[in-house]
């Protein structure tokens, strides 16, 4: 008679009601350890949710080859294939979207196998065709109001930078908006001035021309 009360009151509940429900008995019954990797089971109510991207999704279901080895001092990455062999597209794709992420292991994972991929001998040649799509990600990166985000896309700028040099010259208008206004801030300046002399390094006199057309206080590096 009770289980037949539950379904009667249930089948009367709207859909927020019956998330308000799922939620409370998660509370209630306790979680997985497997769920603080499954976004499935992240509280939509929850004040202090972490950003999710597709990354980490695609992360806890295998689809980037590598795993987060923990260590007593600091964390490493282990793939489960030759760097050589991995694919930037999808995965440095995936991983530059993943730049977003606030969580752990996903912050680590990410921005890690971002670098360790761009600094693969022959990475550039890769990196260049999935320019556009990296461009995308890098731009909310360079936006985001986390300091933790926007420090997390200068330092993958600059990583792509080096890769690609002066492949990089037409998307850096589309780049420098934010950038320009970090400068103004303290706490930013220091590695917002690092990342445009890189920028500036890998592009040569172009992206000079273009740094300076955005950012007319800008001093050369080269010149």
């Amino acid at each position: 008679m009770a289980s037949k009360q539950y379904r009667s009151k249930q089948s009367h509940e709207t859909p927020v009601e019956r998330s308000v429900t799922e939620v409370s008995r998660i509370k209630c019954h306790g979680s997985r350890p497997s769920d603080k990797l499954n976004p499935k089971t992240i509280d939509p109510f929850d004040s202090k949710a972490k950003f999710k991207t597709s990354f980490s999704h695609v992360y806890g279901n295998g689809g980037i080859p590598c795993r987060l080895i923990h260590g007593s001092v600091k964390h490493k990455l282990q793939w489960d294939v030759d760097l050589e062999e991995v694919l930037f597209d999808p995965v440095l794709i995936t991983l530059a979207e993943g730049l977003r992420e606030t969580e752990h292991p996903y912050t680590f994972v990410a921005r890690e196998a971002f670098r360790q991929l761009l600094q693969l001998e022959g990475a550039g040649e890769k990196a260049v065709p999935v320019l556009p799509r990296l461009i995308i990600s890098l731009r909310l990166c360079l936006s985001s109001e986390d300091a933790s985000v926007f420090s997390a896309g200068l330092s993958a700028l600059s990583c792509l930078s080096q890769a690609v040099r002066q492949h990089l010259n037409p998307y850096l208008k589309s780049l420098l908006a934010p950038l320009s206004k970090r400068l103004q801030q303290r706490a930013h300046r220091d590695e917002v001035t690092s990342t445009l002399q890189q920028l500036e390094i890998g592009g040569g006199k172009d992206a000079l021309a273009v740094i300076k057309s955005k950012i007319p206080t800008y001093s050369s590096v080269l010149q």
